[in-house]
């Protein structure tokens, strides 16, 4: 089996996206998003997760030059089998899972934190996150957007992120929106923004705001189809599929720190010299707590 096919069909989705029927459309987000999961489920779980009915699968499918669904499939299925092989040895899950009703929502939460752990790096480029790294070490200023769930992903890259990019500013500051401190923004400058299912009105409209300004835009996001508007130079996407009813993270942060570590690696010396000069600052002014001795 050409392990490239599966590749070729994401490709092909992605390009003819925007010239699709409503229903269509839909489909294709749903298998560009989830590609393990088209690989695992029969056509019914398939149509019934992205929204749409059987037909517009096998329609989706014939579309693309296949026979039917089950030919469309099988190259979802075949990309799974290597993975499948890898998660052999969780013995302890189904131990774990034997222990009662909460045993199996352990199991089921911690399996689904592990699964979209290796999906989402399994699935990054290397020379996609080095051009992200040099774009961020490069720009003038780099500002960092995310709200709701998200921005508690890009508090976290602000606080390690800015000792090797001391250019990075996490908006919206003082209760402003993000647009508000864009606005002195220019040409030169790069907005990165975390967005996921469902999409922030304001931060797509900030992402938009940006690109009239002439900024490059970068994405962490859970998709690569996003908004028809949008056209970002690079986009991260992390699987966010959860057991319960809000988006698992665990994915995200996996990259965001692949990310984090690419920066400290670029950053060399002066990075080095940034975090050794905030531990001192830290120190001098007794900001962590230490057990006092006993006279």
């Amino acid at each position: 089996m050409d392990p490239t096919r599966k590749t070729r069909i994401l490709t092909e989705l992605k390009g003819e996206i925007a010239a699709l029927s409503p229903q269509l459309r839909r489909a294709a987000k749903y298998i560009i998003d989830h590609p393990s999961d088209v690989g695992i489920d029969p056509i019914r779980d398939t149509a019934r997760k992205a929204g749409v009915s059987t037909y517009t699968l096998v329609k989706m499918a014939k579309k693309l030059g296949f026979s039917g669904y089950t030919a469309f499939r099988d190259p979802f299925r075949q990309a799974l089998l290597p993975s499948a092989e890898m998660g052999e040895d969780r013995i302890w899950l189904a131990a774990r899972q034997e222990e009662g009703a909460l045993g199996q929502v352990y199991a089921a939460a911690a399996g689904n934190a592990l699964g979209i752990v290796s999906r989402s790096l399994e699935h990054q480029d290397l020379d996609r996150i080095e051009a992200i790294t040099e774009l961020l070490m490069q720009a003038d200023r780099v500002y960092l957007t995310a709200v709701r769930a998200s921005y508690a992903m890009a508090y976290y890259f602000h606080y390690v992120g800015r000792m090797a990019l001391p250019t990075l500013e996490l908006i919206p500051r003082h209760q402003n929106s993000a647009i508000d401190d864009l606005n002195d923004a220019k040409p030169g400058d790069v907005l990165l923004a975390i967005v996921v299912t469902p999409y922030s009105r304001e931060t797509l409209e900030a992402c938009q705001f940006a690109q009239e300004k002439g900024l490059k835009l970068l994405l962490i996001s859970d998709s690569e189809v996003i908004s028809p508007g949008l056209h970002p130079e690079h986009v991260l996407v992390t699987t966010v599929q959860s057991t319960h009813n809000f988006g698992c993270f665990a994915g995200m942060i996996a990259v965001i720190e692949v990310l984090l570590a690419m920066l400290m690696h670029r950053g060399g010396a002066a990075a080095r010299e940034r975090i050794e000069s905030y531990d001192r600052l830290r120190e001098n002014t007794s900001a962590f707590w230490t057990a006092r001795k006993k006279q």
